[in-house]
């Protein structure tokens, strides 16, 4: 990446503060990019889901690994349940997604529980494995919680064969008028669900698989306890990256149970985090991570900034560390304060590996979180952040109660947010469609037919607020 006129400002730089400008191109169709990284993370799009807990759960990870992306499940999870999550986000189907299911006897009530854990909008009912019926939010309207599903369900079940390939399992729903529809194997027993979006993105994305054409997942570890036992059995569990996080990760610590960790050769990427300078960066690549996290108070829940003022404009960061880790044979990624597309295609150009993100994959019917409605019957979830009050009494409820409430007089971060559903974008997978959409856009502006490429080639200019105004859109007239 390189500056416009090769005048790289003396000042701090956010992701609004700079914009791209558009270099001869030979790319044509933005679907001839390749979007795949390479710092051993397998990812096939450049994306992490952040270790939240309001955020990153097996929902979640199946559904971003298929599309190519990767959920790092948080270290507030307990191991062993941790081990649960991968050993079944390594059990998904590559292609057709968990389908939520409901018993005949199961209650409306149940059933409208469960339904919106998925952005597909129904329940397949199944007696045993066999699916008998399908239910979907339509027909729970109206109707009282205790009504049986039995009573409500459509009968009238059209299914495809497990061996359907995408392009032909749209077709069928096409032929037979149907959004959505189960997939059974040759047995009849149900095995997932396909959509006509399922199929498209099916056919548009590369999962991110493992050498055994798992799924892959990632998991997150604190510097506390014994981080050498937690990660050696999250690793035995099938975790395909471990990430060793705390809000300050340039500190002895830190060094000290990375070079620990690295010392078990488990030959999964190791990141470590979170720095925002070339000096952390350094000193994390040198005590063992392969991959630095950077970023200090740019996320939406973060609270660091304006309690402490530590911290650094995002952009900014990510170009320097970057620096500092290619120098090194490492790697970064950027880690919160992308609000839209172009963020994230910034943070690329900058040079960063992946980019994580958080609250903004919060408010998807895919996160951990339960659905609420407010007083004007917008759907939201909850949110919060890792240092907030709410994540440290999580975290610490194993821990003596004095010492435990003395650690509850620290926190950093926003207890609870709402972050709204988008009803246009429901679903994780909408988010990616528009998040990819416009990075593979960016890189065809510059010319790139690769994440490589387009670090090297991107040209960024630094524009004033006016400038970042002036490229929002008008959603209505201004007359």
């Amino acid at each position: 990446m390189r500056f416009l006129n090769d005048k790289r400002p003396a000042y701090e730089l956010t992701y609004d503060d700079v914009f791209m400008v558009p270099s001869h191109s030979a790319v044509g169709s933005r679907m001839n990019v390749d979007l795949r990284t390479n710092d051993g993370t397998g990812t096939t799009i450049p994306l992490v889901v952040a270790n939240m807990t309001a955020v990153a759960g097996r929902r979640m990870a199946e559904t971003t690994a298929r599309r190519g992306g990767i959920t790092i499940i948080p270290q507030d999870v307990p191991v062993d349940i941790v081990a649960s999550t991968i050993a079944k986000v390594k059990s998904s189907d590559l292609v057709f997604d968990t389908p939520i299911t409901v018993k005949p006897h199961h209650t409306a009530g149940y059933a409208r529980h469960l339904i919106p854990k998925r952005s597909h909008g129904a329940a397949v009912v199944v007696d045993g494995n066999m699916p008998v019926g399908v239910v979907t939010e339509k027909d729970l309207q109206g109707v009282d919680n205790f009504t049986q599903v039995a009573h409500l369900m459509s009968t009238d079940l059209v299914v495809v064969d497990h061996s359907i390939d995408p392009k032909a399992a749209f077709d069928f729903l096409v032929a037979h008028s149907r959004k959505f529809a189960p997939v059974v194997a040759e047995n009849g027993e149900l095995t997932g669900i396909i959509t006509r979006k399922g199929a498209l993105r099916a056919s548009m994305y590369t999962p991110a698989v493992d050498a055994q054409g798992r799924l892959r997942v990632g998991a997150a570890i604190g510097i506390n306890g014994d981080p050498v036992s937690r990660a050696t059995t999250l690793i035995e569990a099938g975790a395909d990256v471990l990430v060793v996080d705390t809000a300050h990760g340039h500190q002895q610590q830190m060094m000290e149970v990375l070079e620990l960790i690295a010392a078990q050769d488990f030959a999964v990427p190791l990141v470590a985090g979170n720095t925002v300078t070339a000096a952390g960066t350094k000193d994390l690549l040198n005590a063992g991570a392969t991959i630095v996290k950077v970023g200090v108070g740019p996320g939406a829940m973060c609270t660091t900034r304006m309690q402490t003022g530590v911290g650094r404009p995002q952009f900014s960061a990510v170009l320097e560390c970057v620096e500092a880790a290619h120098e090194l044979g490492g790697h970064v990624w950027a880690d919160g304060g992308v609000r839209h597309p172009r963020d994230v295609a910034l943070a690329l150009a900058a040079g960063a590996s992946n980019v994580m993100i958080g609250s903004w994959f919060a408010g998807t019917l895919e996160s951990p979180g339960d659905l609420y409605t407010d007083s004007d019957n917008r759907l939201y979830k909850e949110s919060f952040g890792m240092a907030s009050r709410r994540a440290v009494h999580h975290r610490n409820q194993q821990t003596e109660g004095y010492e435990r409430a003395r650690r509850a007089m620290f926190e950093e971060g926003i207890s609870t947010s709402r972050m709204f559903i988008d009803p246009q974008r429901p679903g994780v997978e909408d988010q990616l469609d528009r998040i990819v959409s416009g990075v593979r856009s960016s890189l065809t502006y510059a010319g790139a037919d690769s994440l490589a490429s387009f670090a090297d080639r991107a040209i960024v200019g630094v524009q004033s607020a006016a400038g970042f105004a002036e490229g929002r859109p008008v959603p209505t007239s201004w007359n």
